[in-house]
């Protein structure tokens, strides 16, 4: 989800809920702590330079039960950012901690804002020869060499 899409549903919302993609809720007395820009250069394993730029959030569930972040509230709180910060429309990401701190990509549901699980990936797979197919092989077409299989007769079991 990039920063424009959150503008634009945030107005439409009551109260803002963080889910995470099994089901779990964030607790509704969370904190947005922090929301700012991450950038990211870096080089790939082959050897190409790359940069990436996200808009990243920071849940906190703190101890404090009486507060809730309203639409309103994240929505200012973002409209600061990008005024101090100059933060433009790149995806977001989201910090929040569960056993550790965990990154999400960000998505909405119709009714909550849904924390989806980040993968990591190759990106240079040619480079690697990592290939992107599956190979698909008949297991009959497989040729084993006779002595490296045992047989019901061969006495090696």
């Amino acid at each position: 989800m990039k920063l424009s899409e959150i503008k634009e549903i945030l107005p439409t919302l009551q109260n803002v809920e963080f889910q995470l993609e099994n089901g779990t809720f964030v607790p509704e007395h969370f904190h947005v702590t922090e929301v700012g820009v991450i950038t990211k250069n870096f080089i790939d394993c082959g050897g190409t330079l790359r940069s990436e730029k996200v808009v990243n959030f920071q849940l906190l569930n703190a101890n404090d039960f009486e507060h809730r972040l309203k639409p309103g509230k994240l929505l200012s709180i973002i409209k600061l950012s990008e005024d101090q910060l100059g933060i433009e429309d790149f995806d977001i990401e989201v910090e929040y901690q569960n056993e550790t701190i965990g990154k999400y990509d960000l998505d909405f549901n119709g009714e909550t804002f849904v924390l989806k699980n980040k993968t990591t990936s190759c990106l240079a797979q040619e480079a690697c020869g990592i290939s992107t197919e599956k190979k698909k092989i008949k297991l009959s077409e497989i040729s084993v060499p006779q002595s490296s299989c045992c047989t019901p007769d061969s006495g090696c079991c």
